[in-house]
């Protein structure tokens, strides 16, 4: 089965309010993609190709900058959460049975201004783009949490509620830029991968991908399929909390990126945007059974990352 294209023009970023003929449209598209598949591909969101290719141009730049000029931004080296900033190739490993993850990436968890950031020569302006690329992922992922409420005849607000602090201490979403840099074969650990498999941890994600390829999504019938680049989409899954909340009724699919094909030295970009109930959110399942026993989204995200990074 393919990943389906769903039109979201009707409630686009342009757009302050839906009819509630549109809504009821969309939710029924969205439902059928996130139970059947747990992937959906947006188009007409508001997000333009332009802007995601901004983030990724100035992304890029960053990253190919030394090491020694990245690590003062590393990952666990700010007081405000432990997982933003800078992780290092072969840092993180999604699935902890392979070794380590042949990316980079750069976490933004937070809109204070007070914190460092990359500023000079290259990437003069990182913190503006990122930030302007964070708030605009923030409103598109509260408009889909609002169609996903109705697609299940709930509340319109019931997951926005537990989503309020996007963007501070006190929730733990993230616009992750990532860099797969060219692979050398010769020294490919067995069983390595560009990124391993794994399910998102949150609600919902947000992925944004340059033009190569390498995602797939593993599907009800056991196999993967392809989840190409489709320029002016932003591809949505399904992450574990959402798949408790609503007790198995949307899909939180396994996925991964694969290495290049033998000969094929091209790097590799995407954006992802994190979306995290806030930290002290009980999730119930919200059909009322005890399918999973209530658990509290900050200590469901600890766990999580301390399967990917090693026990602190």
């Amino acid at each position: 089965m393919d990943i389906p294209v769903v039109d979201f023009g009707a409630y686009n970023l342009n757009k302050k309010d839906i009819l509630d003929v549109q809504v009821d449209s969309l939710s029924k598209q969205l439902r059928t993609a996130f139970t059947e598949v747990g992937f959906v591909y947006l188009k007409n969101t508001g997000i333009t190709q332009e802007q995601v290719d901004s983030v990724m141009d100035i992304c890029k730049k960053f990253f190919l900058l030394p090491d020694e000029l990245k690590k003062p931004f590393s990952r666990s080296s700010f007081a405000i959460s432990d997982n933003h900033g800078w992780a290092s190739l072969e840092t993180e490993r999604l699935n902890p049975r392979r070794p380590g993850d042949l990316k980079e990436s750069f976490n933004m968890t937070s809109l204070r201004t007070d914190i460092k950031w990359p500023w000079s020569g290259a990437v003069a302006g990182f913190r503006e783009v990122q930030t302007s690329f964070f708030l605009q992922c923030k409103e598109l992922s509260l408009r889909v949490l609002r169609v996903m409420a109705h697609s299940l005849g709930l509340e319109p607000d019931v997951f926005l509620c537990t989503h309020r602090f996007i963007g501070s201490e006190e929730n733990g979403s993230t616009l992750r830029s990532l860099y797969y840099p060219p692979v050398n074969e010769l020294k490919v650990k067995e069983g390595q991968l560009r990124c391993g498999e794994h399910s998102d941890y949150g609600s919902i994600t947000l992925v944004f991908q340059g033009s190569e390829g390498g995602l797939e999504v593993l599907g009800r019938s056991g196999d993967y399929i392809s989840a190409p680049s489709i320029p002016g989409t932003v591809l949505i899954n399904i992450a574990d909390l959402m798949q408790r909340w609503t007790s198995d009724q949307l899909i939180s699919a396994v996925h991964r990126v694969l290495l290049p094909p033998a000969g094929n030295s091209s790097t590799r970009q995407s954006l992802a945007f994190f979306v995290q109930p806030d930290d002290k959110a009980v999730i119930t399942c919200c059909d009322g059974s005890n399918k999973y026993p209530p658990i509290e989204s900050g200590a469901y995200l600890t766990e999580r990352f301390n399967d990917t990074y090693g026990s602190k």
